[in-house]
């Protein structure tokens, strides 16, 4: 049994849920997490999985065969833009965007890890999934860091955001669920949004360089497995009301993000990007992800929709 060819083989990440439908959920993922990511060392925030699979990237290094144009550039605007992004080559100006875009998610998740219970007092299902999901989250940091050694970056540093931008990330994580749940969703979103615009640009940008391009695709792809499994799992937070605010959230949370990174509007169409969050349903993401990654039940197509 499969979907026709004018049924889509999944429906939208907006697709309303029943609350039995979304504990049940909640349940699948817990199971998936646990599978997918292994053991969790919760000193190292780290998981075992995660922790072999990095091991395997060391282990076996690729390095551009050339370093970047000007490798001063990257480390002279990775924290601030100081020049004008016109001026920088492509290569430099996605590795800022790949690091600014991680060091806000990094900020994020180290606040929200002192809120999360630990594991000894995680009483519930979602308790246990919210300690798993921000250690993943620590685990692409690492991953990251894989990406610019690969371009020969070997001194990067995460470093503090501003005070003004600290707080709000500290403060987050202690909003009332009904106030936090949409825009974590829709951050989530964002997230997977865009990976998916990065991994279109990687031949182009790194064409000349086709095992460092492949090396930080393969890279990319390991995170983008466990975010596209965050995007159902914060989804499952969402009742009808939830689903409404996180659509109306989606451009001005995309459109306000993406301002913050000066040298997105030199590589980015962050209206397409808008469009695609919106438009979100599992199409057309690369097979190795969707096959290793979680889908919400509610957002495939059932067999009673599918002929033979």
């Amino acid at each position: 049994m499969t979907p026709t060819r004018s049924q889509p083989a999944y429906r939208s990440i907006f697709t309303p849920s029943t609350s039995r439908e979304r504990q049940e959920n909640f349940e699948a993922y817990w199971l998936f997490s646990r599978s997918n990511s292994g053991e969790l060392f919760e000193e190292e925030k780290d998981l075992s999985k995660k922790r072999e699979r990095l091991r395997y990237f060391r282990e076996h290094p690729v390095r551009s065969r050339q370093p970047l144009p000007e490798p001063a550039a990257f480390y002279r605007n990775y924290l601030d833009l100081t020049d004008e992004s016109t001026r920088l080559d492509r290569k430099t100006l996605l590795l800022l965007c790949i690091y600014k875009f991680a060091r806000n998610e990094w900020v994020g998740i180290s606040g929200a890890w002192d809120t999360a219970r630990p594991m000894a007092r995680a009483t519930k299902v979602t308790h246990k999934i919210s300690r798993y999901h921000l250690a993943e989250e620590f685990c692409h940091v690492r991953y990251f860091d894989e990406m610019f050694r690969t371009f020969r970056l070997d001194k990067v540093e995460w470093v503090p955001l501003d005070p003004a931008r600290q707080r709000m990330y500290r403060i987050f994580p202690h909003l009332p669920g009904a106030i936090m749940e949409a825009p974590a969703f829709v951050t989530e979103l964002m997230g997977v949004t865009f990976y998916r615009h990065v991994d279109r640009l990687l031949n182009d940008v790194f064409g000349d360089e086709p095992q460092a391009r492949d090396r930080v695709r393969a890279l990319l792809y390991e995170i983008m497995v466990d975010e596209l499994a965050h995007i159902g799992q914060r989804r499952n937070f969402l009742g009808p009301l939830g689903v409404r605010a996180a659509r109306w959230l989606v451009k001005p949370v995309f459109r306000g993000f993406f301002a913050m990174i000066g040298e997105s509007e030199q590589l980015f169409d962050v209206d397409q990007m808008i469009r695609d969050g919106l438009a979100f349903d599992y199409s057309g993401l690369p097979p190795e992800v969707l096959r290793r990654s979680w889908i919400p039940s509610y957002c495939t197509v059932s067999l009673s929709a599918t002929t033979p």
